[in-house]
C-alpha cells in the first residue's frame, strides 16, 4: 500500500474547490505538498486561475467541471482525478448551496436542489471515491455549525442538510475503519466568502459571534490540513466546529 504518512507525494480531490472555503482548502493542501484536483460548477476563469497558482507553487493541479447536483458528473470527476494522478489519498467534499426562506415561501425546487447538492452530492462523491482511496486515507466533509444551531429564521432546510452530513459522517467512519481511512466533518461558522458579501448581513452576523468577526477561509483550511496529518489518525466520525463561539 502507498505510504500515506508522507504528504510529499499524496493527492487530493476537493469537491467544490474553486471559490471561498474550497479555494482556501485547495491552496492549503497544495502548500502541504499534495497534488490537488478540484471541481467547479461554473466560472472556468477562477478555476483556471487557481490551478495556475497551485502549479506555480510546485504542486500539480487539475480543475474539473462538475455540478454536485449531477451524480454522473461527480463520478466522472473522481475517475479523471485518479487517472491524472494515479492515486487518491484525500477527499474533501466542500460543495454546498445556501437558500434562506421561511417555510411558507420555500420553493420545492430550491428544497430539492439543496438536498441534491448538500446531501446526495456528498454521498455520491464519497461513494465514487471509495474504491480509489488509499489505505490510511482521509475523507473530510465541510458541513456547518448550523447543524448544531440554526441561528436564524429561514435557515431550517440548510441546517437540516448539514445535520444530515454530520450523521452520515458518523456512520461512514464505521464503514471505512477497516481500511484505516478516517472520516471527519468540519463545521465552519460565518466565513468571509461570497455567501457573506452583503455589508448589512456581515454586521448582523458579527454581532452574533463572540469573537466579533467572520472566519477567514484559510482558518477553515488549517483545520482541514490538521485532519490529513498523521497526528489526526485516531480521530474519526467527529464533527469539529470552528465558528468563533457562535454555538456556545
Amino acid at each position: 500500500m502507498p505510504d500515506t504518512t508522507n504528504t510529499a507525494r499524496r493527492t487530493a480531490l476537493v469537491i467544490g474547490g474553486s471559490r471561498g472555503i474550497g479555494a482556501g482548502i485547495v491552496r492549503r493542501l497544495a502548500a502541504e505538498g499534495l497534488d490537488v484536483a478540484f471541481t467547479y460548477a461554473a466560472s472556468p476563469g477562477p478555476a483556471a486561475d487557481l490551478a495556475a497558482q497551485v502549479e506555480a507553487g510546485g504542486s500539480h493541479a487539475l480543475a474539473l467541471r462538475a455540478d454536485s447536483a449531477d451524480a454522473v458528473a461527480l463520478q466522472a470527476a473522481v475517475v479523471k482525478a485518479v487517472e491524472r494522478f494515479g492515486r487518491l489519498d484525500v477527499l474533501v467534499v466542500n460543495a454546498g448551496v445556501l437558500q434562506i426562506d421561511l417555510i411558507d415561501d420555500f420553493a420545492l425546487a430550491d428544497f430539492d436542489r439543496m438536498l441534491a447538492i448538500n446531501v446526495r452530492g456528498v454521498f455520491v462523491a464519497i461513494q465514487a471515491a471509495s474504491p480509489h482511496l488509499s489505505e490510511g486515507g482521509r475523507v473530510i466533509t465541510i458541513g456547518s455549525n448550523t447543524a448544531a444551531r440554526t441561528g436564524i429564521a429561514g435557515g431550517s432546510v440548510y441546517a437540516m442538510t448539514k445535520a444530515a452530513v454530520a450523521a452520515l459522517v458518523r456512520g461512514l467512519a464505521l464503514d471505512f475503519a477497516p481500511r484505516k481511512i478516517t472520516v471527519n466533518n468540519v463545521q465552519p461558522g460565518p466565513t468571509a466568502t461570497d455567501m457573506t458579501s452583503d455589508p448589512a448581513m456581515i454586521d448582523h452576523i458579527k454581532a452574533l459571534v463572540p469573537l466579533g468577526r467572520l472566519a477567514d477561509p484559510g482558518e477553515i483550511a488549517g483545520l482541514v490540513a490538521y485532519l490529513i496529518k498523521p497526528e489526526s489518525a485516531f480521530m474519526t466520525g467527529a464533527s469539529l466546529t470552528i465558528d468563533g463561539g457562535f454555538i456556545c
